[in-house]
């Protein structure tokens, strides 16, 4: 149900004059001279969020805004959550960073603690996002590759060596397999002599999302909420400076969303862990300050600072609609990363110009903490080089540009006030329509939300490829030559082969009875509904279960979630303009078109592709999008399913009779998985599929990847349709006789 709006504040902003109203006037028909007479409208620009951002604003805009003459550190909590921002307090610098050995991230995060940073946000590889052990035979290309591999206290022990968990605060990105992820944690501080009182940081836990666009859960939507509603009680008796959850609107914008989308979805979730914790009959009060929110930050700059002043009041909203008294309830604490999306491959020191402008939008709208990415993201993991620059940058914003002395300095802006009113409307209204499904978790289970954020990234891509949205570097001034960027490697397969290691030296030395029987309790808590799990998986993990083994005990009751594979339609074509493709760098949508009806003639059917994820890796904004503009363009497109193993995808591709396997890869699995789906179709018959690859992958990487049969590749930024004309080229070649 619709959270009701409680009284407001009465506007003080005052009358605006008559005369301002002939002032403007007069302006628009100066304004109309300078342009040739032309219509000034035409100067308004209309966002994807459906929101008209004006050329000029002025003072009628703002008179009838109820939160124009409020202070910082007051309700409705506009312009901050504290009186005094940044001007007592600057924003915690955090650097996100995970690859490889829990050795290997603890040096990382140790010189960057040295080098600036004031917090640790840790990355977890993919495997034990999805709540495997490194020695589980689907992980074999995801250990160590983006992120850490964590299979144990152990592990944990060392990722956090020499750091001291009483006085650094620790972010933890984990979903899925939250319960030992989190366990290993409290447990790996106890050993460092560390209690859990005493320490602070925030677990992500927002797992709604993660049914939307990350896909890194592990069980069904009903047990997982479960989950969350035993982490909220379990750390609001025990844990009273760590944040229970914090509730991420940033893979949304990745995955696609728009700031409304983003906004309004991120906001419903976070209603709907409230309801849980409620339903437990625990007081609002005694939870709801310790919930905290994660916002992207894209190139989109006003909107972006407006979204974050919107989401402040909206929050205030909610929660006076649930009841709460505590003001530390009302107020709305955000983390905020500027986006890896907008990260180019090409040119890529341009990355750093896009992170700076994100970065302020960030400080602009209030943030509690940051991170910056390094501009190498769209290439690879980050080195050490560009992790100095990305850090660097929030020093250099907080230390030598005096930005921080001003508290909410776009207070009373004509425009930004009217933008904050404008988003909180926008996500208010699609709020509303979830509330009318019945709730996120009712949106979230029928692909609804889902669908909307495909839908908006399809309609992006589409205006990036026919060159409307202009990416400097991409598909406008783009450089002729490009001077290679050094990216960093990891070994998967010395890092997985360390791993086991030291997972069988656990095995062999722990007390094994004492494992079995707190695996069992928490599997009869699951099917019983009673205890909390997270106390039982930090008894678990105590005796030196594994992430692997702690997930298996919940799964065999809760079992594994299967998402359904979907995929938009026309949305892409709807949304790209033909009239302005560059034809140097793009085909024309209908000439290419009309190739592939030429090729339905030719062959008696449509060029058939199998787009798939293969591994964990469930990023799939980039796989969604190549199949609906490929499918708008005439092929025969089949999705697989996420998490596919090499072996499932050939089997897929050959039963379907499919031309081509395209293969989208984020996670840095491509050197292990992609070779392994060739030698696969080859060993199946199937050694006439053409298989090529799109994603993030290294330009180091490419002659492996065509030694071993790879027949194209289209890095970030390669338009659709030229990656469609090749593959069409390609799969003509493989049907001529040898």
């Amino acid at each position: 149900m619709t959270q009701k709006t409680p009284a407001t504040f009465q506007s003080t902003s005052g009358i605006v004059p008559d005369s301002e109203a002939s002032d403007l006037e007069a302006w628009r028909r100066a304004a109309a001279k300078s342009t040739g007479g032309g219509e000034i409208d035409a100067l308004n620009w209309l966002t994807p969020d459906g929101i008209t951002v004006k050329a000029l604003y002025t003072a009628l805009d703002t008179r009838q805004l109820p939160h124009t003459n409020t202070l910082p550190g007051f309700e409705p909590y506009v312009r901050g959550p504290q009186a005094t921002m940044y001007a007592v307090r600057p924003w915690t610098i955090r650097q996100y960073a995970g690859f490889s050995t829990a050795e290997e991230s603890n040096d990382f995060y140790r010189k960057a603690l040295a080098g600036g940073a004031q917090g640790v946000s840790v990355a977890f590889d993919l495997a034990t996002h999805r709540g495997y052990d490194s020695d589980h035979p689907r992980v074999t290309g995801d250990v160590g590759k983006a992120g850490v591999a964590i299979d144990s206290v152990e592990d944990m022990k060392i990722l956090f060596d020499g750091i001291p968990l009483d006085k650094v605060s620790v972010s933890m990105t984990m979903n899925g397999a939250v319960l030992p992820v989190l366990a290993g944690y409290v447990v790996a501080a106890q050993e460092q002599g560390v209690s859990q009182n005493l320490l602070s940081g925030t677990i992500q836990n927002d797992i709604l999302k993660e049914f939307m666009v990350r896909n890194t859960y592990i069980y069904p939507p009903a047990p997982s909420m479960r989950i969350i509603g035993d982490i909220i009680e379990y750390t609001a008796g025990h844990m009273p400076r760590f944040n229970s959850i914090s509730i991420s609107g940033y893979h949304m914008q990745e995955a696609g969303a728009n700031q409304a989308l983003e906004l309004a979805f991120t906001l419903a979730d976070g209603q709907e862990y409230v309801r849980t914790a409620l339903a437990r009959g625990m007081d609002v009060d005694a939870f709801a300050p310790r919930l905290s929110f994660f916002w992207a930050i894209g190139m989109n700059f006003y909107l972006e600072v407006a979204k974050m002043r919107a989401a402040r009041l909206l929050w205030w909203r909610i929660m006076n609609g649930f009841g709460a008294s505590n003001p530390k309830s009302l107020m709305l604490r955000t983390h905020c990363q500027t986006s890896g999306w907008s990260l180019t491959e090409q040119d890529p020191y341009n990355n750093i110009v896009r992170t700076t402008i994100e970065a302020m939008a960030a400080v602009f709208g209030g943030t509690q903490s940051l991170h910056t990415n390094s501009f190498d993201e769209a290439i690879a993991l980050p080195s050490e080089f560009a992790a100095r620059i990305a850090r660097n940058t929030q020093l250099i914003i907080q230390e030598e540009t005096h930005i921080a002395q001003v508290i909410d300095p776009w207070a009373g802006s004509y425009m930004m006030e009217t933008l904050t009113q404008q988003m909180a409307d926008a996500a208010w209204a699609i709020i509303e329509e979830v509330d009318t499904m019945g709730g996120m978790v009712k949106a979230v289970d029928s692909g609804w939300a889902k669908l909307k954020i495909e839908a908006a990234a399809a309609q992006k891509q589409a205006r990036i490829d026919s060159g409307q949205d202009v990416i400097v570097g991409v598909n406008k001034y783009r450089l002729q030559n490009e001077d290679p960027v050094q990216a960093r490697d990891i070994d998967n397969v010395a890092v997985r082969d360390s791993q086991i290691r030291r997972l069988q030296a656990i095995r062999a030395s722990r007390d094994q009875a004492a494992v079995t029987a707190a695996l069992q309790a928490l599997t009869a808590a699951a099917a019983s509904g009673e205890g909390n799990l997270l106390g039982l998986s930090i008894t678990a993990m105590q005796a030196r279960a594994t992430v692997g083994e702690v997930s298996d005990a919940l799964e065999s009751v809760f079992g594994r979630h299967r998402a359904d594979t979907h995929k938009v339609s026309g949305v892409y074509a709807a949304s790209y303009d033909a009239r302005s493709a560059q034809g140097d760098t793009m085909e024309y949508w209908e000439t290419l078109k009309a190739d592939i009806r030429q090729f339905a003639r030719e062959q008696g059917r449509q060029p058939r592709v199998l787009i798939a994820k293969l591994g964990q890796d469930g990023h799939d904004r980039g796989a969604k999008v190549v199949a609906t503009a490929f499918a708008d363009l005439g092929f025969d497109v089949d999705i697989g399913p996420l998490f596919q193993t090499p072996e499932e995808c050939a089997r897929q591709a050959i039963e379907n009779d499919v031309h081509a396997v395209g293969v989208s890869t984020l996670a840095a699995g491509h050197k292990t998985l992609v070779p392994a789906i060739i030698a696969e179709l080859r060993r199946q018959g199937g050694s006439d599929i053409v298989v090529f690859v799109g994603g993030v992958v290294p330009r180091q990487d490419y002659d492996m990847l065509y030694a071993a049969g790879v027949k194209g590749i289209y890095g970030p930024g390669t338009p659709i349709p030229t990656s469609a004309r090749d593959v069409l080229h390609q799969i003509r070649q493989s049907l001529q006789p040898t």
